[in-house]
């Protein structure tokens, strides 16, 4: 896998627990949270702004 593979697919994750969390409403979900910093930190090192993909 290349980078810009990596960095795509990081992506697509990142994309779709924002969608599950939207659909969550206000169901509190840590692990669901959590799972979301991970992404987020991983896309941060790879110099990639979420503030634009955040739903």
């Amino acid at each position: 896998m290349t980078e810009k593979e990596l960095v795509a697919f990081t992506i697509d994750t990142y994309m779709n627990l924002q969608r599950i969390k939207q659909a969550n409403g206000n169901q509190e979900n840590k692990e669901l949270d959590y799972q979301l910093k991970g992404v987020i930190a991983k896309l941060s090192s790879m110099g990639v702004n979420v503030e634009d993909i955040t739903l």
